[in-house]
């Protein structure tokens, strides 16, 4: 079984990805901008759960999940850059734009996805997923109710990133090229939007009419 980097992995959405892939009997490893708090962080799972920077988490696992706020972006994949080099990374940054982020505001390349393609280049496999799914889901103990869109542009990428997201519960659903991945990305303010409104704990989406998959 592979290792798997969560990187942001302190933070509400990457701990509970670690909560669940520990608990899937997943070797994963925390990264953080700093290595003690991922260490620290770490020490509170099971063994198979350990810590380091984000350049040194990224080099010690085949798959790599980015859960950082997209603020932090740029400078969270200049670490890995060469760390990440032929490997697949899943991108769940949803470029929210404070103190508005449930009103849309995708960048430039497209989508946040895009941006860390671009970035990091052909060499690394990027997809797309989990921007919609609520981190108090992932927290407790319950299947969630939510379907997790998966973008990318490399088909063996994208199955990998649907191996992922069975193993921990929940049903992935391919959505097309890299290029989709604005589509869930701004799906993420429209949820926020949706649970102010309706004063809902972390609403989420499911896709009818499908087959069973």
């Amino acid at each position: 079984m592979v290792t798997v980097a969560v990187l942001g992995g302190t933070g509400a959405l990457g701990s509970g990805l670690v909560k669940r892939l520990a608990k899937a009997g997943r070797q994963v490893v925390i990264g953080s901008r700093d290595a003690g708090k991922a260490a620290a962080a770490a020490a509170e799972y099971a063994e198979g759960v350990s810590g380091a920077d984000y350049a040194d988490a990224a080099a010690r696992a085949e798959i790599i999940i980015l859960t950082i706020p997209f603020a932090a972006h740029a400078e969270a994949l200049a670490a890995i850059r060469d760390a990440a080099q032929g490997k697949v990374l899943i991108d769940a940054t949803a470029p929210l734009v404070p103190p508005k982020v449930w009103t849309v505001q995708l960048p430039p390349e497209g989508s946040a996805a895009q941006r860390t393609q671009a970035a990091l280049g052909e060499g690394v496999k990027v997809v797309s997923a989990f921007q919609n799914v609520g981190a108090r889901h992932l927290h407790d103990d319950h299947e969630i109710d939510c379907d997790v869109l998966v973008c990318g542009d490399d088909a063996e990428a994208v199955t990998a990133a649907l191996g992922i997201v069975e193993s921990i519960g929940m049903r992935g659903v391919r959505a097309g090229p890299l290029a989709n991945a604005a589509a869930a990305e701004a799906l993420t303010s429209v949820l926020i939007q949706i649970n102010r409104t309706y004063k809902t704990p972390e609403a989420g989406i499911r896709i009818t009419g499908l087959p069973a998959i």
